[in-house]
């Protein structure tokens, strides 16, 4: 079955549950606030009951101290056993809601906002299974989350992995968490082989350490696609590190004078992200290096996005074409004479999440400020939206319902969530990972890796060699 015919299934299914949604959400909302007010009505009773509890006993204190006494006790033991039971109700009340009618609210647009993932199921099960070559000691929490994450992608998408770095360190991370058995039956099954590397190239080393260092373990995954022996490589090491080897070991695609790193970030339509590069490659470029990160990225829009006639994007502090520094007038000129592809003019950003470009070109120092401030705003939202809800019972019932909401904004905004960004302008499919990346972020990267191989992205950039701007 086709994604187009897919999409049109879905789309009727898709407005009826929204339909099915607002009719409930107000029957739900006259539920909630009538289990709100008999929660009150409960703590007010419960109230009432220590306060005449008390009222007993200061009068029977003043009437017989020994008898009155006895009776108070009792008097006040019976109304701790009301509140008791009281509290007990609005606890089981409160779970009783959240439980009952979130899912009648929420579920339907969960699944809606979920739909992109059918699409996701009909492509992998129509994939080939494909080697990738994993750098098993790159990234800060190496080798133990990379591993976890390597098997788990194994289970979820048709891949193979060639986890590279030192063995006995590799063995001795699955022993601790957990993770040497399953190690262990995935390399029986064949879909899982270990090879020996030497250390990583830390994070504070300077990228040409690749060439000095052989046997580094960015080094011997890179050799693998050199060799044919895997089709994607990544690694959550060193970026700068991962470009040299990538550059020496497989070299650049013909015509592209730098490679650049492609990022997908958010939007508004959360099945469409928009592809920014470069995001860290290359802190000072020439109009040209920008013209090539257009001509990669509409290739990329369209085989791994499946986006027919992507609209590109050049960043900048305006919208007219006068706008912006000597790069950005430059560069707005070559990208408007270019016909392979749509230039859709300048894009302020404002305009980078709302969902008018598919691609957004800019040099790789204002790329990386963009990409880190967005890594941090998920976070911050959050933190914004849990301050100003509103206290008291009434608010645990209503944060209760928009957990989960709040839980899938913070999904969309999570960077682990794309796990790692494609290089492009090299003669090989490389994804590189943040340095921080657990589990998560692995299984997504290794996603992206495996789409990239099974659109043919290297095909059709290989392609672009035929262009008359790139043999110039």
């Amino acid at each position: 079955m086709g994604k187009e015919s897919v999409q049109k299934i879905n789309k009727p299914r898709a407005i009826r549950r929204l339909v099915i949604w607002y009719k409930r959400n107000s029957a739900v909302t006259s539920i909630v606030d009538t289990a709100a007010s008999s929660a009150v009505t409960a703590s007010n009773v419960a109230g009432n009951v220590v306060s005449g509890a008390g009222s007993v006993v200061s009068t029977a204190s003043n009437v017989a101290s020994n008898v009155a006494g006895n009776v108070a006790g009792n008097v006040v033991s019976s109304a701790e056993s009301v509140v008791n039971t009281a509290s007990s109700v609005v606890s089981s009340a409160s779970l009783i809601a959240k439980n009952t009618l979130q899912p009648l609210v929420f579920d339907p647009l969960k699944r809606l906002q979920n739909n992109d993932n059918v699409l996701d199921r009909v492509e992998d099960s129509q994939s080939k299974r494909i080697w990738i070559a994993v750098d098993g000691m790159g990234g800060d929490y190496a080798p133990g989350p990379i591993l976890e994450g390597c098997l788990e992608a194994i289970s979820r998408f048709p891949i193979n992995i060639k986890f590279v770095g030192k063995i006995e360190k590799v063995k001795d991370a699955a022993e601790k968490i957990g993770l040497a058995e399953l190690l262990e039956n995935e390399i029986e099954n064949n879909r899982l082989e270990l090879i020996d590397s030497g250390e990583p190239i830390g994070m504070n080393e300077e990228a040409t350490a690749v060439r000095k260092r052989k046997n580094a373990s960015i080094n011997v995954a890179m050799d693998l696609v050199r060799n044919n022996k895997a089709e994607a490589v990544y690694s959550a090491g060193n970026s700068g590190a991962m470009m040299a080897s990538a550059i020496f070991r497989i070299g650049r695609l013909k015509g592209i004078d730098r490679p650049a790193i492609g990022a997908l970030f958010p939007t508004r339509d959360q099945t469409r992200p928009v592809l920014v590069l470069d995001v860290g490659a290359n802190t000072d470029c020439k109009p040209s290096y920008l013209h090539q990160f257009a001509l990669l990225g509409n290739i990329y829009a369209k085989d791994v996005l499946q986006v027919k006639k992507p609209r590109i994007g050049l960043l900048n502090i305006g919208e007219e074409e006068c706008k912006g520094n000597d790069l950005s007038l430059k560069t707005f000129e070559l990208l408007s004479s270019e016909k392979s592809f749509d230039f859709g003019g300048n894009c302020e950003g404002r305009d980078v999440l709302s969902g008018s470009f598919d691609v957004v070109v800019c040099d790789g120092f204002t790329g990386n400020i963009l990409l880190k401030f967005l890594e941090s705003v998920g976070g911050v939202l959050l933190d914004i939206l849990r301050s100003e809800l509103p206290r008291g019972r009434r608010g645990k019932v209503g944060s209760a319902f928009l957990k989960s909401n709040l839980l899938r904004i913070k999904k969309r905004l999570d960077h682990a969530e794309h796990g790692g960004a494609l290089l492009l302008g090299v003669n090989g499919i490389c994804v590189i990972g943040h340095g921080s990346s657990k589990s998560l972020s692995v299984v997504s990267a290794l996603r992206l890796a495996h789409s990239a191989v099974n659109h043919g992205v290297m095909d059709n950039l290989n392609q672009l060699q035929k262009l008359k701007v790139l043999n110039s």
